[in-house]
């Protein structure tokens, strides 16, 4: 059983940048591929980003490519996402979540948390 807690959502202005935390409980956290998931509204669930146990494969989608940033500490079982120059567009809930198989229907998620750009 893994339970993902995340932090650090809130308001920012075009340009700037905010830095979510994903804390994750249980011992099996670094057997999962873990990854970033927003949706904004009226919009379908993007996957970000994600990121491999080793930290040897990471995916990003193509719209936050050179801007943000995943890493994991697997010894602290924490998924950071640092998210830079921050668009209107990014703005959606941003979910953690774990997965083994896929993105399809990850094995848990967190509960969300906001990001909103204001421009």
């Amino acid at each position: 059983q893994v339970q993902l807690v995340e932090s650090g959502g809130g308001l920012v202005q075009v340009g700037g940048s905010l830095r979510l935390s994903c804390a994750a409980s249980g011992r099996a956290f670094s057997t999962y591929i873990m990854g970033w998931l927003r949706q904004a509204p009226g919009k379908e669930r993007e996957v970000v980003t994600a990121i491999t146990w080793s930290g040897a494969s990471i995916y990003y989608a193509d719209s936050v490519k050179g801007r943000f940033t995943i890493s994991r500490d697997n010894a602290k079982n924490t998924v950071y996402l640092q998210m830079n120059s921050l668009k209107p567009e990014d703005t959606a809930v941003y979910y953690c979540a774990a997965t083994r198989l896929g993105w399809s229907n990850p094995d848990y998620w967190g509960q969300g948390t906001q990001v909103t750009v204001s421009s």
